[in-house]
């Protein structure tokens, strides 16, 4: 069934319902392009949309959407017919029509901008964020007042420009966006993710140096009809953005860089100053907690743990209009991830028709109803019903369920000890199919449609079957009393409904690296309701072979009713050849489990009754 918001009554006004009062009614326009020189001479190409007619002189004055990105504010394109920002067209068709100011920024070192990048996001990223808000309060067109939306790294930008703390910053609405680039992206379980530091740097690179026929993979950039980034206004000759590609040439590399961020917060080796935190948005969003509205929205089936980074951002911004949205989407909600949607694969629930409403409240002051809708807003896979809840987690009860010999999970602690061996293979994966490829923005759209058979090469539980259907909200946390051959291993635990058929459903995933076991107290500017862990240097602990450790993690959250009828299963791996780098290299762990006892080993599930 698909994610139509009218299902399940969360809302006392509908996205789509409100939408139905906002109809555009402004003209667009081609933008007006210019370079925006940063103190320390970098200049940044940006395009200023303005709502009405452009050929004609206006005195009125508009509320402004910043959108900052390093996948081209435009592209120069070869023939008519071609869409030229295919990264910016949903926000320019969408707000400017509705009476809002759009600027979009190629962000230093990409596009027609010059510079470098220095990191994926810096501290210099987010000084440049706020002179260019300084510069478009400073023009005749502007209001004053300043939001920010977008997804992924735009979304984390928007992030970065709320925390300068710019008074004319009220609103932002990071989609599908990082809060912990470590935890949430490069190294989720402290595991370093190989889609991330490969494809993705592939991508940027072929983007950043434009080099056409290394962006045929990427469908969203592919066009042959595009001709590298759209140079600025005054660049007639576009000799000005030659040069700034040349300039890019000596841009960071993801994959270089990536290795020395290996333990969180932990300094590179060439800058003290760059660490994990300094371009992850919870370093900076602290300064300001309560003082910017923010509606996070991520997706059931979103990139690496990015849905993690949503709630925490949720749980950390007390004070504010606080707000926070999860589908049934991967990674910017290109499609729909549920194995119920029916036919298509396209969302039917418009994300931006909830933004206007937000930024409609917050940028323009107008009475929306928003203060009547409960803050949280969340779709039950397998019911295909959305909800809405005072808080996240909703409210549940939980139940616990222990490992067992003969495959077995059961509400019933097994009364003697006994050990489970499980040889790891680092050729196990998960498949071409996952919440992963999206981070390398390739084209999937049929999520784990290749399930069925790959956990026969992982260590498998599962329950009786259900007797009612029976649904889970929240986080997962498993607790596992385990010992390895090696110093340190990777677990990874995955849940699946198994259908009346005997047919496997993936449903989420977690998963930690062992010298990362230690648990902690989560800093004031990142709250999280899950086990907590620093990922520093200090708090490694190495196994010691043989002897058992209990460790606990969180699976990634989920909405999903079981079946009457069907079962639920964890299966155990130790590696995703697929996407994570071995641990340890060139090692496969054996992993012993305890089952039973004092010492056995479960999973905890958020009940809802």
């Amino acid at each position: 069934m698909p994610d139509y918001d009218h299902l399940g009554q969360a809302w006392r006004i509908s996205p789509s319902d409100y939408l139905k009062t906002r109809p555009s009614v402004f003209l667009l326009g081609e933008p007006q392009s210019q370079y925006v020189t940063m103190k320390d001479g970098i200049r940044l190409a940006i395009d200023v949309y303005l709502p009405g007619n452009l050929n004609t002189k206006q005195s009125a004055k508009f509320s402004t959407i910043m959108v900052l990105t390093p996948y081209y504010r435009r592209f120069k394109i070869t023939e008519k017919g071609a869409e030229p920002a295919p990264n910016i067209a949903i926000y320019r068709d969408f707000f400017v029509s509705r009476g809002y100011a759009l600027v979009t920024v190629d962000v230093r070192g990409c596009g027609a901008s010059f510079g470098t990048r220095d990191c994926f996001r810096s501290p210099r990223e987010r000084d440049d964020y706020r002179e260019l808000a300084d510069w478009v309060v400073s023009q005749n067109w502007s209001n004053g007042i300043i939001g920010s939306t977008g997804i992924s790294y735009l979304g984390a930008a928007a992030c970065f420009l709320a925390s300068t703390g710019h008074p004319a910053v009220k609103a932002i609405a990071p989609l599908f966006a990082v809060q912990d680039t470590y935890t949430d992206h490069v190294f989720p379980g402290g595991i370093k993710c190989t889609t991330v530091t490969e494809n993705y740097d592939a991508l940027v690179s072929a983007l950043d140096l434009d080099l056409r026929d290394s962006l045929a993979p990427y469908p969203y950039f592919s066009d042959k009809r595009y001709s590298g980034p759209q140079p600025v206004d005054e660049d007639l000759d576009g000799s000005l953005v030659t040069a700034a590609i040349e300039e890019h040439k000596n841009s960071f590399r993801m994959r270089d860089l990536a290795p020395e961020f290996a333990f969180r917060e932990e300094a590179s080796s060439h800058d003290p100053e760059m660490h994990s935190g300094s371009f992850s948005p919870y370093w900076y969003l602290g300064q300001v907690t309560g003082k910017v509205n923010i509606y996070s929205v991520s997706g059931w089936y979103d990139g690496s743990s990015f849905v993690n980074g949503s709630i925490a951002r949720f749980l950390s911004n007390k004070g504010a209009d606080n707000r926070l949205l999860l589908g049934p989407w991967d990674h910017g909600a290109r499609a729909n991830g549920s194995p119920w949607k029916g036919e298509g694969t396209i969302p039917k629930f418009s994300i931006l028709s909830e933004v206007l409403r937000f930024f409609d409240q917050h940028l323009c002051g107008m009475n929306t109803g928003l203060g009547n809708e409960l803050p949280v807003h969340f779709h039950t896979l397998h019911e295909e019903k959305w909800k809405a809840s005072d808080t996240w987690p909703p409210k549940a009860s939980t139940i616990r369920l222990f490992l067992s010999e003969n495959e077995i999970l059961s509400t019933e602690k097994p009364k003697t000890t006994s050990k489970i061996e499980y040889q790891t293979s680092f050729s196990t994966g998960t498949g071409k199919n996952t919440r992963f490829e999206r981070l390398g923005a390739l084209a999937v759209t049929e999520y784990y449609k290749d399930w069925q058979g790959r956990e026969n090469k992982m260590l498998c539980f599962s329950t009786s079957v259900f007797e009612v259907d029976t649904e889970i909200s929240g986080h997962s946390i498993v607790q596992l009393h385990v010992s390895t051959s090696e110093r340190d291993a990777g677990i990874f635990v995955y849940l699946s409904e198994l259908d009346n058929s005997g047919c496997s459903i993936y449903v989420t995933e977690g998963n930690l690296r062992l010298i990362h076991r230690k648990e902690g107290n989560p800093p004031n500017t990142y709250k999280a309701y899950w086990p907590f862990r620093t990922f520093h240097r200090k708090d490694a602990i190495h196994m010691q072979s043989g002897s058992s450790e209990t460790v606990r993690f969180a699976l990634l959250p989920i909405s999903w009713k079981f079946s009457a009828g069907s079962r639920l299963q964890i299966s155990i791996a130790g590696g995703d050849a697929d996407h994570f780098a071995q641990v340890t290299h060139g090692r496969p762990p054996k992993l012993i489990f305890t089952v039973g006892g004092d010492e056995s080993s479960f999973i905890e599930l958020p009940m809802i009754s």
